[in-house]
């Protein structure tokens, strides 16, 4: 039994967050690094940054092994493990920025009395060979270095950390590999060992696969709208197949947040920095940028080809429920797009702020979504909250100035709003109309 470790965490983010957290929990003195002061002090106060489901509560729960800094060289002075969970945003080229790595790297300088570093982070294929170098360079060759990709959903991230469907470790010397699994005694999910450069690459195929699935859903859906088959009937039938399962397979407005779009675009961009043209990948980022748009098209079409003095409710968002991240949300280019064709846009959300940056600045926030559709020429469901199943849809047509919603998760019985006098429009099934 390894017992206590001392891990520092570099990045409070939803991962290094998520992550330091767990540890703590696991028994492990955990401090969390960041570089942003009012998140820091935030932290320091017993507030919590981010919304993710149990993170609040387990930070509480585990304050006696749970610190937080802005001291780089406080967080690692009595640590023996860093992990490092920065940020790696998109270039313009679409590569990965690793400069937030290089920086914690620098960081670690002569820090010998560590025992290993471990990068969470999602990391193009061979990164681990030049941080290797240059941890070298800094004076830690007898420091292991190991990749442990993350795959955790917002909205369930604490979860899929304690019990995950694997473990993945990156290493190639087997202390390193074994000290980094040790660390995560007490996660109920199995290892999988493997050298580093294949670590890092089953975090980017994973994500780019589980896209893959979502983008030939809504292309299958795409076909269902024109031939009048109904799309869910299909994907039910489809995910029975125990070779396909049932999982991805929702059609709706596209895929977004922190890691498909940027995962899928970093394995595009690194096949391409390689010689080789990922055609699949591309075609599955394209079906997924045009989904949004086809949406809008669809109900600038029923609305008479044309949004111009019209009232559009944006109903969710989040680029999923259970999370307040606006990052690649599809509601952002949903309501550019009402906005550029002369629409006003109301909009509701359970748990996004007020934000000030466009589009979000020239909309109007409602605190309801009955409110949103007060007077609304349409309503187009972005986010599939559960929230809006519990909305009186029997007092929706009297409040809009026009009976239209489009669904764009699916989340409602068409049927049931014929039923309420309702335009129903949705993804890949007929449109009915009440």
């Amino acid at each position: 039994m390894l017992g206590q470790r001392r891990i520092a965490v570099f990045g409070a983010g939803y991962i290094g967050l998520v992550t330091g957290a767990c540890f703590a929990k696991l028994g492990h003195e955990v401090v969390v690094r960041d570089i942003q002061q009012e998140r820091v002090e935030l932290l320091q106060s017993g507030g919590v940054p981010i919304h993710e489901d149990g993170l609040a509560s387990l930070i509480a729960e585990n304050a006696d092994h749970l610190t937080f800094t802005l001291d780089a060289e406080e967080a690692v002075r009595d640590a023996e493990v860093v992990y490092v969970c920065v940020d790696t945003p998109p270039t313009p080229s679409g590569d990965a920025d690793l400069s937030r790595i290089w920086q914690v790297i620098e960081t670690l300088r002569d820090a010998r009395h560590l025992a290993a570093v471990v990068v969470k982070s999602t990391v193009p294929v061979g990164t681990g060979a030049r941080v290797r170098a240059a941890m070298d360079e800094a004076g830690l060759q007898d420091v292991g270095y190991a990749s442990n990709p993350e795959f955790t959903a917002e909205g369930k991230a604490v979860r899929d950390f304690m019990h995950p469907d694997r473990v993945v470790i990156g290493a190639d010397d087997p202390e390193t590999a074994k000290l980094v699994a040790l660390l995560h005694e007490g996660v109920d999910g199995p290892i999988a060992e493997m050298d580093v450069r294949s670590a890092e690459m089953v975090k980017l195929a994973a994500n780019a696969l589980l896209a893959t699935k979502i983008s030939f859903t809504n292309e299958i859906a795409t076909i269902c709208e024109a031939t009048g088959a109904d799309v869910e009937h299909v994907v039910r039938a489809v995910g029975l197949d125990h070779r396909l399962g049932p999982h991805f397979m929702r059609p709706g407005v596209g895929w977004g947040g922190s890691c498909f779009p940027k995962d899928s675009r970093a394995l595009r961009a690194m096949a391409g920095n390689a010689g080789y043209s990922f055609q699949l990948l591309t075609s599955v980022i394209e079906v997924n940028d045009l989904q949004p748009r086809r949406a809008i098209q669809r109900l600038k079409d029923e609305l008479g080809g044309a949004f111009h003095t019209r009232t559009v409710a944006l109903l969710g968002m989040a680029f999923k429920p259970g999370t307040d991240d606006m990052r690649e949300a599809p509601s952002t280019i949903i309501a550019s797009r009402l906005l550029s064709e002369g629409a006003a846009v109301r909009c509701w959300d359970p748990l996004v702020g007020e934000l000030d940056a466009a589009p979000w600045s020239s909309t109007t926030r409602c605190a309801t979504p009955l409110e949103a559709m007060t007077g609304a020429d349409a309503a187009i469901i972005v986010t599939e909250w559960p929230e809006l199943q519990d909305v009186a849809w029997d007092q929706v047509a009297a409040v809009m100035a026009r009976p239209l919603v489009f669904d764009g998760r699916n989340l409602l019985d068409p049927q049931r709003m014929a039923a309420l006098r309702l335009t129903y429009m949705s993804v890949g099934r007929t449109t009915v109309r009440g």
